[in-house]
């Protein structure tokens, strides 16, 4: 489906700073909507007169009325003369006849979109008149704000496009609690879920006729920092969103101030008790950097294992026993590394492509004599996950340090690491999904001893064991004109989300 900014292109091409407004509206607009207990449609202008449709938005707080979603639609006549009379006059027009949508009768208004005094689009207000009855507090003080704030729009004083954007989880919606101010800041009224939030914060008194800012900064006891934005949120003054913290209890409140001709009349505070939100993602964090600092005290004892067995291999007088307590040095390391990747992240998957290149560069300083040995890799792993990034790090490693040794160690040469990664769903466990990875390490260097395969010596084994592990195949073959490919494949898990 279209986005909106596709729509709007298509069926008005406006500029694209009055594109950029329709779209701060839309993102908005679900506040007016829960307020009005009313759908929301936005309508704009084609170069021919024609109005269509490009977003539709249904009340969390009451029944829709359009069960059908109405972007893309052409208006009616009778529609098309409400929506124009309110375009070119810049004024609210209410339809005095109801109107019938899937035998509801709806009462339609339709407001303009106004910027810098210009109409810019109209948007109608639909709401379902089966459901109305004597209105209580609530929904009058709901009424009376979606009213100022429809006046704001056809004023072009909404949306405010100040207001601060990509908050964290738990903004607060209507449901959540509503509080109105006046233009001095005090509470004119509140919704019983908004009572109990302030309550929970500490304030054990009347709410009622109590400023809010005097009330929420009396109860503060936490010695913490405080956002800079609280005293503009709890009087009203300016379109932004806090957090009050207290004695355990998290509060978010976002502030709509409400204005008539450009003058502040008041405002909207929208408050959400977010305390367990908040436990639960600190819980999070907290799980989180304890994986971290697990993988970091891991690496830190390989490393220490690496130590031992170095300063051991400097003690044997055996040639033969130095150099293969230096060969478990080097896989040590390599594991180690993948430690160290991991408690550098957030998660349990690593970006292998860096493991790789380092584990690579490694084994080519400490193997390479007096040649020159370029290392090459053609094509990305991508993301693996932390159960399949060891076991492919050691194979990558000691096939690398094989080519190295006994290919082009002695003649110098490249050793190219071509890498093909294809999304896939076959094999693993029921319902994992399995991306199938092809690698060839190959070298230009003398070839295979006698056209024997290496699959005696530790190294070998080794490799054999750990693509097994990753459900996979190797295979040694010669190189045209010379040297040696080993090409393995493996099924990596399914990463997370």
């Amino acid at each position: 489906m279209a986005t909106l900014v596709e729509l709007i292109d298509e069926y008005a091409a406006l500029p694209a700073a009055d594109a950029e407004w329709l779209r701060l509206l839309v993102s908005d607009w679900q506040l007016i909507s829960d307020l009005s207990f009313a759908d929301l449609v936005l309508w704009v202008r084609g170069s021919s007169v024609q109005w269509r449709a490009v977003a539709h938005v249904r009340p969390t707080t009451g029944q829709t009325v359009y069960f059908r979603d109405q972007v893309e639609r052409a208006a009616t006549r009778t529609r098309a003369r409400l929506l124009e009379a309110a375009y070119t006059e810049r004024r609210i027009v209410r339809d005095r006849d109801s109107e019938w949508a899937d035998d509801t009768p709806v009462r339609e208004e339709t407001i303009p979109v106004v910027r810098d005094g210009r109409a810019i689009a109209v948007l109608t207000r639909h709401t379902n008149l089966s459901m109305m009855r004597t209105p209580s507090r609530l929904e009058l003080t709901y009424l009376a704000a979606a009213d100022a704030l429809f006046r704001m729009v056809s004023a072009g004083e909404f949306p405010h496009p100040t207001a601060p954007t990509g908050l964290r989880r738990g903004a607060p919606r209507v449901g959540d609690g509503v509080i109105r101010l006046d233009v001095e800041g005090v509470i004119g009224y509140a919704t019983p879920n908004a009572v109990s939030a302030l309550h929970r914060l500490g304030h054990v008194g009347e709410i009622l006729g109590a400023s809010l800012a005097q009330l929420v900064t009396s109860v503060l006891r936490d010695t913490g920092p405080v956002d800079e934005g609280l005293p503009l949120v709890l009087t009203g003054r300016q379109p932004w969103r806090t957090e009050v913290t207290n004695a355990g209890q998290v509060v978010s409140m976002r502030a709509i101030p409400l204005t008539e001709s450009g003058q502040r009349i008041g405002a909207l505070i929208v408050v959400r008790d977010i305390s367990e939100l908040r436990r639960r993602e600190q819980e999070l964090m907290t799980k989180d950097a304890t994986i971290r600092e697990i993988h970091h005290r891991v690496k830190n004892n390989l490393q220490s294992v690496a130590a031992l067995l170095r300063l051991q291999a400097r003690r044997m007088p055996d040639a033969q026993g130095r150099a293969a307590l230096s060969e478990a040095v080097r896989r040590v390391g390599t594991i180690a590394l993948v430690h160290d990747t991991l408690s550098q992240g957030l998660d349990e998957t690593v970006d292998f492509d860096a493991v790789a290149d380092t584990a690579v560069r490694a084994v080519v300083e400490v193997a390479t004599g007096s040649r020159p040995v370029t290392p090459r890799r053609v094509g990305s792993f991508g993301r693996v996950r932390a159960e399949d990034a060891t076991a492919l790090a050691m194979v990558v490693s000691e096939l690398v340090q094989n080519a190295v040794e006994h290919g082009v160690g002695g003649t110098g040469g490249e050793v190219l690491i071509e890498v093909c990664r294809v999304a896939g769903t076959e094999g693993g466990d029921p319902g994992e999904s399995a991306d199938r990875l092809t690698v060839t390490i190959s070298d230009d260097g003398v070839g295979l001893s006698g056209g024997r395969l290496p699959s005696t010596g530790l190294g070998a084994q080794i490799v054999q064991s750990l693509v097994q592990d990753l459900r996979g195949t190797i295979t040694w073959s010669a190189r045209d004109p010379h040297g040696t490919a080993v090409r393995f494949t493996a099924r990596l898990r399914r990463l997370p989300g």
